[in-house]
């Protein structure tokens, strides 16, 4: 089977449209206004335009948290004690309004590591990450390239945590000092992960890891690392379901990375 009709056949198992791009399409800076434009997100989804410019600096206050819980040991923790310290964590002043923490969910040892952005208002109910209508079309998209997030399903083995543990008041977007506060929690999840590729959804996902300014759809298309490990950055499902033609978008991103896992594992077999 070729590449493309590889590519047509998991997008059917997606129930997703192939897009077609026929004479008149937008150009590159046509689309960047289009997705400049977009509506803004439902209430119970917490995600960013993809194109819309970078935070400033976290302030010397974060940094200073940021070493104190470094000294404190994330960098050393277990699974058990990791989770205790987000459940437990006074760091920002996000932990006035949560109700609960999202740690994360799937299995702890993956090959597959998928990163969002920060808890919504179904999150932060369940405590889960990407639950509600963002949720089903990770599923789905999870689904077409066989794997699942429940650690002991029969199909492929997953991991999926957000850059942030708590949900944003309103589901504005993260500031600086939040993500520099919990950033220490994210690297050590993905040190125990231990995955062969990252997942990277969504416009703070993508910046957090990468620690570039550009906009996702300049950093899309190529395999970037994050600490030796593949990168593959694309939308984050919340913005898909306001954005369907962007939909083909996210699918070329996760044929790549499929692509870049066979040549990892064939890498390791030599």
């Amino acid at each position: 089977m070729s590449w493309d009709a590889y590519k047509l056949a998991l997008l059917r198992e997606m129930g997703l449209t192939a897009w077609v791009r026929r004479d008149g399409a937008p150009t590159a800076e046509e689309a960047d206004v289009q997705v400049r434009s977009a509506p803004a997100p439902a209430q119970d989804e917490a995600v960013a335009a993809p194109d819309a410019p970078w935070l400033p600096e976290p302030s010397p206050a974060a940094a200073v948290g940021v070493q104190g819980r470094r000294a404190g040991g994330v960098a050393s923790m277990d699974w058990a004690a990791l989770r205790e310290a987000v459940a437990s964590c006074t760091a920002c002043k996000l932990c006035q309004g949560r109700r609960q923490t999202v740690f994360g969910v799937g299995a702890e040892r993956a090959e597959w590591m998928i990163v969002g952005e920060a808890p919504g208002e179904q999150e932060d109910l369940k405590g889960e990450p990407f639950v509600g209508p963002a949720g089903k079309l990770l599923d789905q998209m999870l689904h077409a390239i066989g794997l699942a997030r429940e650690p002991g399903a029969p199909r492929g083995q997953v991991y999926i945590a957000n850059v942030l543990k708590c949900r944003p008041p309103h589901n504005r977007n993260p500031e600086p000092e939040e993500i520099a506060q919990c950033e220490p929690f994210l690297r050590r999840q993905i040190e125990l992960v231990q995955p062969r590729i990252i997942l990277a959804m969504g416009r703070f996902a993508v910046q957090t890891l990468l620690q570039s300014q550009e906009a996702i759809g300049r950093l899309r298309g190529r395999v970037h690392r994050y600490q030796g490990i593949p990168v593959v950055v694309t939308y984050h499902p919340a913005y898909l379901l306001r954005n369907l033609p962007d939909k083909a978008k996210a699918w070329e991103d996760l044929c790549l990375a499929v692509h870049q896992l066979r040549q990892e594992r064939r890498a390791t077999e030599v």
